[in-house]
């Protein structure tokens, strides 16, 4: 049978699906947020344990990519997507029927590990259609979706938080997927069969040690930490805007909104762009941008003008990351074509570490000050900038060679 190499092989319908499973922990987390009070009492717990249900499925989501991704380096992608995707709605159901706090935490933990299937595998199918441009614009896409659904999540959980309950909004959590599952059924096909895996092992070169390379790590960095900087804003936005800013839960939503459409701008510009401007260079473009606005928020943050004059360079910093996440994405995991799925597990791992981290930071002054969230953008953005630095000045010692798939009929 004839072969023939997958290139731009990335479908629209494909790439709906994997951005949809891309949203499984972003809808997972902050969708219920706002039904935290209504949950310690309809718990009997503390604000603590319910808190602590959050921690859950994050740690679960950083674990299971480190288990899913490998995984299906040597399985294949198809048969673990599946598992993950079965699992992830098996417990986000229990989650939606939790008894107690206890039950809520260890169904919080099973969704986290399941749903980080999705998530990882989505990032290794790309990887193993496309390269350079096309995975550059496949991957912004999917990054895109699961960049504004952090932003949206909070807001459309705070509106249906009281008509549908803390269990209402767990099971639109379920709904989601479920939603995918047709479309996974009709839309992913295995792109890491054994046949090709068996060629990955006898043209890739020490696959192992590209992880460790200077180039993947570098890539990684600048993914992972500039993502940091998406995070430490939606973490710090609810005393930023309403404590600070004295905005309306409304207004507080509005903000919200503006800040999505800015970074969904930003990733439609940077895709479109990608056919005449390198993906390396995108991605500098979009880490500069990120520091220089921050670098603005500092400067306005210590000259102590009013604090609605942070809401424009807030924007501009949501806005650079739709610049960043893709391009950083596609690069690091082209220096590990022949193991994308670890590649892809150890992006994901490092971005919720990081998550979990930057989390309680921006908090530590208190809700008076942005301070804190100014600063640990900034570290944030700068080492960004140098993981970038350091990717950019590491000696390429020859790409991955991709085997062609076989020819489908």
């Amino acid at each position: 049978m004839p072969e023939t190499t997958p290139r731009s092989a990335v479908s629209a319908p494909l790439l709906i699906t994997l951005a949809l499973l891309s949203t499984a922990a972003p809808f997972a987390t902050d969708l219920y947020l706002s039904a935290f009070p209504a949950m310690t009492a309809d718990l009997g717990t503390t604000a603590a344990g319910v808190q602590l249900s959050l921690t859950a499925f994050l740690l679960g989501a950083g674990i299971g990519q480190l288990v899913f991704g490998p995984l299906s380096d040597r399985m294949g992608r198809y048969g673990p997507l599946l598992i993950g995707l079965a699992l992830y709605i098996a417990a986000s159901a229990a989650a939606a029927l939790a008894p107690t706090i206890t039950a809520l935490i260890v169904a919080r933990l099973v969704q986290g590990l399941a749903g980080s299937a999705g998530m990882v595998i989505g990032r290794a199918i790309i990887s193993d259609l496309a390269d350079g441009t096309e995975a550059a614009r496949a991957m912004a896409i999917m990054m895109l979706v699961g960049g504004i659904a952090p932003i949206v999540a909070p807001f459309a959980g705070s509106l249906l938080a009281e008509p549908l309950g803390w269990r209402g909004l767990l099971w639109i959590v379920t709904g989601v997927g479920v939603v995918t599952v047709p479309l996974v059924l009709l839309f992913v096909r295995e792109t890491h069969p054994r046949t090709v895996r068996e060629r990955h092992r006898m043209h890739a070169s020490a696959p192992g040690a590209r992880l460790l390379s200077r180039r993947y790590l570098g890539y990684a960095g600048a993914f992972a930490f500039g993502f940091a900087t998406l995070m430490a804003y939606i973490s710090a936005s609810p005393f930023l805007y309403q404590s600070m800013m004295g905005f309306t839960e409304v207004q507080y939503g509005l903000a919200f909104a503006l800040n999505a459409i800015a970074l969904t701008a930003s990733s439609i510009v940077g895709t479109r762009l990608t056919h005449r401007i390198s993906v390396a260079r995108l991605l500098q473009v979009g880490l500069l941008w990120n520091l220089a606005s921050i670098l603005v928020l500092l400067t306005l943050v210590f000259t102590g003008v009013p604090a609605i004059w942070l809401a424009l360079p807030i924007v501009a910093v949501v806005a650079s990351v739709g610049l960043v996440l893709g391009n950083a994405t596609a690069l690091a995991l082209d220096v590990v074509r022949s193991r994308a799925g670890t590649g892809s597990a150890w992006l994901g791992f490092l971005q919720f570490s990081l998550a979990g981290l930057v989390s309680p930071l921006v908090g530590i002054g208190g809700e008076a000050t942005a301070v804190p969230l100014a600063l640990t953008m900034l570290a944030a953005s700068v080492v960004a900038n140098a993981a970038f630095v350091i990717a950019r000045g590491a000696p390429e010692h020859g790409r991955n060679p991709q085997p062609q798939l076989p020819a489908t009929t």
